[in-house]
């Protein structure tokens, strides 16, 4: 299990002096938490949670925040220097999958249904999770387990990753469509580092050759590769040269055949339109609704008061 050197205590301090560094210069910039949110965009919930020290931002999320609030750079500059995950512990069975991500050279993925772990936004995780475990604080132990294994390959100077995403994982809604339209831009943002490529298997596309289930390709330091799958909380790891061969030949003839980066990215952002406006119309229909509401409540409160006789004009 990889474990980073810091107190609990001290990483719990600075996360919550980067929150109220944030509030000081949104405040200071005249913006409300749904405004910065949706200049960034993110949901509102999430600058909620950040300034309140309990929700680990993307450095992304920090720069962006030190454009629009004019800060010089600040907070990126603190993102830097705080331990985020000083203390997590990765269920027993993903321990060895942890240790092999803290120090792996290149990643090959392919995953159906839901999105990778490395790639997954805080609020799509915790949703996820919440499927599975009744106690909030196992759910927010797992979220942060989570999230500290994607701080590597989401670095500058991370290791190569490459992820073929069945078009499932981005039709399938976990949390909420709001939660999608995060995620979805969490993907385009992340396909554009340099050793990020993100690639879409989409279901129309007739004739390709997919594995039977999610897989990841690990290859080490040492040029040792292997193959490693999932069951329900177990982790399969296989080293065989010639079962790694196969798997690797599947999924290279997968990711020529299917879409483009280019491709998967427009793909990605109709998908996230799809989402947006399903919110907006939501929104809508919420607000005849209250207007509905309104007008029933007006009209009982007309009915229920006290009638005058009118007086007729004489003639």
């Amino acid at each position: 299990m990889t474990r980073r050197n810091a107190m609990t205590g001290t990483a719990t301090t600075s996360a919550a002096l980067f929150g109220e560094v944030l509030k000081h210069h949104r405040e200071a910039a005249g913006l409300t938490q749904t405004a910065l949110s949706r200049k960034i965009p993110c949901d509102r919930s999430h600058v909620a949670h950040v300034e309140a020290g309990t929700r680990v931002p993307q450095d992304t999320f920090a720069k962006a925040c030190d454009e629009l609030l004019d800060t010089g750079g600040v907070l990126l500059r603190l993102w830097t220097r705080i331990d985020w995950y000083p203390e997590v512990e990765h269920p027993d069975w993903f321990e060895r999958r942890a240790e092999m991500d803290a120090e792996a050279v290149a990643l090959r993925e392919y995953q159906a249904q839901v999105m990778p772990g490395l790639l997954q936004t805080a609020d799509y995780a915790q949703a996820l999770f919440a499927r599975r475990f009744a106690s909030v604080e196992e759910v927010e132990q797992r979220v942060r387990a989570q999230l500290s294994r994607q701080q590597r390959f989401l670095a500058l100077d991370g290791p190569l990753y490459l992820v073929v995403l069945d078009e499932s994982c981005l039709r399938n809604v976990v949390g909420s469509t709001i939660v999608m339209r995060d995620q979805c831009a969490h993907l385009l943002a992340a396909a554009q580092r340099p050793n990020i490529r993100v690639q879409v298997a989409p279901a129309s596309l007739p004739g390709l050759v997919r594995p039977n289930a999610s897989m990841s390709l690990i290859k080490m330091p040492d040029g040792h590769e292997w193959v490693y799958s999932e069951s329900l909380d177990r982790g399969h790891f296989n080293d065989d040269p010639s079962v790694c061969a196969d798997h690797s030949q599947t999924y290279d003839v997968l990711r020529t055949d299917t879409l483009s980066a280019r491709e998967s990215a427009a793909l990605i952002s109709e998908v996230m339109e799809g989402y947006g406006h399903h919110d907006q119309s939501r929104s809508q229909i919420n607000d005849v609704g209250q207007e509905q509401l309104q007008r029933r409540q007006r009209r009982q409160l007309h009915r229920g008061s006290p009638r005058y006789p009118r007086r007729r004009p004489r003639t």
